[in-house]
């Protein structure tokens, strides 16, 4: 693990990042209390949703310490820090961009940088990357790519995005991803019948499906 503190901490106890994507804010604050009262204390707000970043100071006014509020979908090292400003914990790329690194670790904030190949999943580690976001990982495989990439890089902590669902979120942690990004799996049952209330079981869902999947690699060691 390349830093420890409370935030990385919890990302890591949690290990699942909701991936909230909306289309407007009062949607997104709507989805991040159904996740939370599923159990999950981690949200991560992307820059699509309209008015991201002052959605980010809000959240972490109205959540304080109770939710680890993180920006998603950052692109540059502006954008990382006017959200790091705002309040956001930690951030989140698509795609690998070294300032955006540099700039987040000025500010001593976990970035998870998005890699996809073992080059490029190397070079973010060695530019100060926190965590690196392994996107899109249904792409390469999936379950079989994370086990892949975790024999010659063992000590990179990877995070699975890119088609988890709640079938196989406890897989990608058994193939050894430190955590898992679910983004429309998880929201995507708030157009069903039971609303918000199906987003926050659905939630529950995927905890219990990790800590199955954490207690299995115990009893495997």
């Amino acid at each position: 693990m390349r830093k420890s503190d409370n935030t990385l901490d919890r990302i890591l106890l949690t290990g699942i990042l909701p991936v909230v994507r909306a289309h407007s804010g009062e949607e997104a604050l709507a989805l991040v209390g159904a996740i939370r009262a599923g159990g999950i204390d981690i949200i991560e707000l992307t820059m699509t949703v309209p008015g991201a970043v002052d959605l980010i100071r809000e959240l972490t006014i109205r959540f304080g310490d109770d939710v680890v509020v993180g920006a998603g979908t950052v692109l540059d090292a502006e954008t990382a820090r006017a959200c790091i400003l705002a309040g956001a914990r930690f951030v989140v790329c698509p795609s690998l961009d070294i300032p955006t690194i540099a700039c987040c670790n000025t500010y001593s904030i976990p970035v998870f940088p998005g890699a996809l190949t073992p080059t490029e999943i190397l070079t973010a580690w060695r530019a100060g990357a926190t965590m690196v976001k392994v996107f899109p990982a249904s792409a390469m495989g999936g379950i079989s790519y994370i086990r892949a990439l975790k024999g010659p890089l063992p000590q990179i902590e990877l995070v699975a995005t890119g088609g988890v669902s709640l079938a196989n979120a406890g897989d990608f942690i058994l193939a050894g991803a430190s955590a898992v990004g679910a983004g429309s799996d998880l929201i995507s049952a708030a157009a069903g019948e039971g609303g918000m209330d199906a987003v926050a079981e659905k939630a529950r869902q995927y905890m219990q499906e990790i800590r199955n999947a954490r207690a299995a690699l115990t009893v495997r060691c």
